[in-house]
């Protein structure tokens, strides 16, 4: 097995200008533009040297202070055929400056690959039949599970029957979109908020969009009933667009109040860079939709609030880790691409300037996988696998196996035990291979890992 080690990258405070297009640290980007123009053909791509000595190694043969570094950019050394920039601004040199600083060369992230199988541990009984394209598995109880459809069916599900839940809201099964993750509040014993995702349509345009809402689900009569409705977050009319595609978007809780949810580019790439968008982000809310006062974009007037982290494509897989209250998130890359993020506050995760993936006719995306102010991710994954679906393994039933994320594939087919420490990625196997195209995954009341195929669940469990 390939194992690859977490790869320290440039991660800077996000820039809270008055403009919607967020920059994580401005000099480096600018700094960054002006050594492609002046510098790059003698001194190398990242500074990595070429025609002209390395400028990250730290070696300076003419003096390496600040005030040595400008000198030289103002008058350049004649001797060894270094030109002179004296007709730069002073700004520029010193984005220059700050940028040879931060060590210019841009760390990239390999792709996995030499995934061992750990199938034959295993033994997979179906659970629950006769679905039709679950998308989100909860469970709530002892052999009780609340399962959204695509279609935008909503029910209770045990191993031996189910029961519809009524008066859910209308969703919309169009394209990547429809009814889609279902999560519970962690006071749920006390409070019974029940939260789902959904693809939402405006009354007015008939377009899309992300919506997330709570409720509760009551007995009445012989049935369940949603009740107490509370919309969380609904974008403004006017972002909500016609693409069928690029939803998101799971849900999950860390131990501070905060509700996480991912809203995805939509289709429309360049918007996951805009922070007026609400698309092509990771948003952080109170469990009551309320805006946490330390959000990175809450005092920028121009910015949706809610916004935690921008640049990530799709993400449909997005999970707080019970034990360190990292936020990881798996999100789709275009042709390649495939992406494990540690999610932070304010930080730029690149999409679409950044990519491992191209376009899906073969395509150049863009010819950057790596940029300043941009986080690399933890692990990618090229090819594709399509991930969908992220958890946590926390049963007892795989003690070896406690703590390792578990990530759904849809096009691999495939569910991976992703071993991390911290946010660390230590390395990953396969756990169950071609039964399907994986759109959940959980752990069970029972310690059991139970996977969400095209038309059923299923239980896996150690083999006798």
């Amino acid at each position: 097995m390939k194992r690859l080690s977490f790869i320290s990258i440039l991660l800077l405070s996000a820039c809270q200008a008055a403009q919607t297009t967020a920059i994580a640290d401005p000099a480096i980007q600018r700094g960054f533009e002006a050594y492609q123009q002046y510098c790059v053909s003698c001194h190398g791509a990242g500074l990595a040297g070429g025609q002209a000595p390395s400028l990250a190694d730290d070696n300076w043969e003419y003096g390496g202070t600040d005030a040595d570094i400008l000198k030289i950019i103002n008058e350049g050394i004649e001797d060894v055929g270094m030109p002179e920039f004296a007709a730069l601004t002073e700004q520029e040199k010193q984005d220059l400056l700050v940028y040879i600083r931060s060590g210019g060369t841009l760390k990239t992230t390999m792709p996995i690959d030499d995934v061992p199988s750990v199938a034959d541990q295993v033994q997979i009984e179906d659970w629950a039949t006769g679905l039709n394209a679950p998308w989100g598995v909860h469970f709530v109880g002892h052999d009780m599970a609340l399962v959204t459809e695509k279609s935008g069916k909503f029910w209770q599900v045990s191993s031996k029957a189910r029961m519809e839940i009524t008066g859910i809201p209308v969703s919309v099964d169009k394209g990547q979109g429809g009814l889609m993750d279902v999560a519970t509040d962690p006071d749920y014993a006390n409070n019974s908020w029940v939260y789902l995702s959904f693809t939402h349509a405006d009354e007015t345009s008939k377009n899309l969009m992300t919506k997330v809402v709570r409720g509760k689900v009551v007995a009445q009569g012989d049935g369940l009933v949603w009740t107490q409705e509370q919309t969380l977050f609904q974008a403004k009319p006017e972002h909500y667009i016609s693409t069928g595609r690029h939803f998101g978007s799971r849900i999950t809780f860390d131990d501070n109040g905060h509700l996480y949810f991912g809203i995805g580019d939509r289709g429309k790439k360049d918007m996951a860079q805009d922070i007026s968008k609400p698309n092509g982000k990771i948003h952080r809310i109170m469990r009551d939709g309320s805006i946490p006062k330390d959000n990175p974009f809450v005092d920028n007037l121009e910015a949706y609030a809610s916004i935690f982290t921008y640049g990530n494509r799709n993400p449909q897989g997005t999970i707080v880790h019970p034990d360190t209250q990292v936020v990881w998130e798996t999100e789709h890359g275009p042709k390649g691409g495939d992406e494990l993020n540690s999610i932070k506050s304010g930080v730029n995760y690149g999409w679409p300037e950044i990519s491992y993936g191209r376009n899906y006719n073969g395509t150049v995306l863009t010819p950057h996988t790596a940029l300043p102010g941009m986080a690399q991710p933890i692990s990618q994954w090229t090819p594709s696998i399509a991930v969908c679906g992220l958890d946590v393994y926390t049963g007892d039933l795989f003690p070896n196996w406690k703590g390792r994320l578990m990530a759904g594939s849809l096009r691999n087919q495939s569910v991976r035990l992703i071993e991390v420490d911290g946010e660390n990625y230590l390395g990953e196997a396969v756990l169950i291979k071609d039964q399907g195209r994986v759109r959940d995954v959980t752990t069970g009341w029972d310690g059991a890992i139970y996977v969400a195929l095209p038309n059923k669940i299923v239980r896996i469990s150690p083999k006798p």
